[in-house]
């Protein structure tokens, strides 16, 4: 798996385009200037940098080399900075209680690593801290604008639910969508979308 991404991030033009996610940029509420936030699978980097230029403290998490040399390279021709780190999320020493929000779009793991996942991303929240996610929902099979071909890598809102029972889940949601997300995301979609947050009297 990580040959395909090393691969698909050293094509010609950006995978999945330079503009941020919708959902994030438009639909979410945007983590304030001097937030520290952490985006997790940030590929070639378009969410990190976009949260870079609105004055966030960027860490990019992702297991391919190319696609974070992509995202350094985006960065700079934004004339901003973002931190990355090459590294499997499921061997990572994350932080504990360190980010003001972790953003995770279209990143998806079979059942066991995906719950590990989550875990470990509510544990690196402060008190008051948010998720941001959106995932291709199991109907995403029907189309093909996008996606893991395979219905154990796709989330229903079920399983974010119970991945992030120990949150408050402000908003959940399964949506169609028209993805327009360079080459790889291009039409009609399902997706799933959440935002929750950390209470502010809990440290774990």
């Amino acid at each position: 798996m990580r040959d395909f991404w090393e691969k698909r991030y050293r094509e010609a033009g950006h995978a999945y385009g330079t503009r941020p996610n919708r959902f994030l940029c438009n639909d979410a509420p945007c983590p304030a200037a001097g937030d520290r936030v952490l985006v997790i699978g940030d590929g070639q980097g378009r969410n990190g940098v976009w949260l870079a230029e609105r004055g966030c403290e960027v860490v990019s998490v992702d297991f391919a080399r190319a696609g974070l040399e992509r995202a350094e390279a985006l960065a700079a021709e934004r004339g901003v900075a973002i931190e990355t780190v090459h590294a499997d999320l499921l061997e990572w020493d994350w932080p504990e209680n360190a980010f003001d929000a972790v953003v995770e779009i279209f990143v998806h793991f079979p059942p066991q690593a995906r719950r590990e996942v989550h875990r470990r991303m509510v544990r690196s929240l402060r008190p008051g801290g948010q998720v941001i996610l959106e995932a291709f929902h199991p109907d995403q099979l029907d189309h093909d604008s996008g996606g893991p071909p395979v219905a154990e890598l796709l989330y229903s809102e079920s399983d974010l639910a119970d991945d992030f029972r120990d949150l408050e889940i402000e908003h959940l949601e399964t949506r169609q969508v028209e993805l327009d997300e360079g080459p790889y995301h291009q039409g009609p979609a399902k997706v799933v979308r959440m935002i929750a947050r950390k209470g502010r009297g809990r440290s774990r």
